[in-house]
């Protein structure tokens, strides 16, 4: 067996320690910043209604002083989208709720829905990593942050709070059946508060929740639902190139960890991978913060298809 030099495990271990620091380099200081929008089209409208752009953003975890975050948040608002959907944690700081109103700017004078998750409630805290590979593991809450007056904020520009609450809007000549939960990964969602079937004269039916828990996902598919949105995961936040994402922190596989897929046998599901950190874990790897421009065309006519269990079909390729 040859005999490997002392000199030889020093520069390994070197270079094994270099590529280390210089990936915690790229994760933190890069990858973290590069902000991009992605585009996805998703056949849920009644045939012949016309498309609808929906802009969703999910997860800003807002400190004050993340200029560049609230600086890409505020061009958003070119794009003209017809609906905004926030799903929630917005917060990270009990000083944020000013940047967040700021950051969306001209986005709060469009049609807007949201509902809050964790990080609007509880301020964030240091948490070992490993935790997140238990989804059992207990849950620690941090200082209480402003929520309340985040939502004045979001409802006195006319967005509409559906925590707990359905509602139909029309958007763009488009009548929308909404409704939505608070966050299941606190364990607020109260689902019968917004029981039932949709409104069968909408042309469009829309559930929200902060985290897409399976309980939640399979009520809203049950009742008919056409599209779920959702955020929590962060796209998995440190992923592997040909693996994907490790964990996603809640009930879904890795496979609907971001992006668009298939609940069941008639329900699109779009989970947003989010466009911030935790401050105590400030990094994100092969997975780019990000908001989505998801636009809504008309479906087929539905057929009967046999139920294939809790979201178990197979994701449906979705142009991206």
């Amino acid at each position: 067996m040859p005999v490997i030099s002392t000199a030889t495990l020093r520069r390994t271990a070197l270079g094994a320690a270099g590529a280390a620091v210089a990936g915690v380099g790229y994760a933190t200081l890069i990858e973290r910043n590069a902000f991009t929008l992605r585009e996805a089209t998703l056949p849920v409208l009644a045939p012949g209604k016309p498309s609808l752009r929906v802009l969703h953003i999910s997860d800003l975890h807002m400190m004050p002083g993340q200029q560049l975050k609230q600086a890409w948040l505020r061009e958003l608002d070119r794009l003209e989208p017809d609906l905004v959907v926030n799903t929630g944690d917005n917060l990270s700081h009990m000083k944020s709720v000013p940047a967040v109103v700021q950051a969306l700017g001209g986005l709060l004078a469009r049609p807007g829905i949201f509902v809050f998750g964790s990080n609007d409630y509880f301020a964030p805290v240091p948490k070992n990593p490993l935790k997140y590979f238990k989804k059992d593991h207990k849950r620690v809450f941090g200082d209480p942050l402003p929520w309340q007056d985040l939502r004045a904020a979001f409802t006195e520009r006319g967005w509409l709070d559906l925590t707990h609450v359905r509602r139909d809007i029309e958007v763009a000549g488009v009548k929308i059946s909404t409704a939505g939960v608070d966050d299941p990964h606190l364990q607020r969602d109260r689902y019968d508060t917004v029981a039932g079937a949709p409104n069968p004269l909408a042309d469009l039916s829309i559930g929200l929740t902060h985290s897409p828990e399976p309980r939640v996902l399979d009520r809203f598919a049950g009742d008919g639902y056409d599209l779920i949105m959702a955020g929590h995961t962060h796209g998995g936040q440190l992923c592997i190139p040909g693996f994907g994402a490790l964990v996603t922190n809640c009930g879904i596989d890795r496979a609907r960890v971001k992006g668009p897929s298939q609940w069941g046998a008639h329900t699109k599901l779009h989970v947003s991978a989010g466009l911030g950190t935790s401050p105590w874990a400030p990094y994100r790897f092969c997975c780019r913060p990000e908001a989505t421009l998801v636009t809504l065309v008309g479906a087929p006519p539905k057929q009967p298809v046999a139920e294939s269990g809790r979201g178990r079909t197979t994701s449906e390729a979705v142009a991206r």
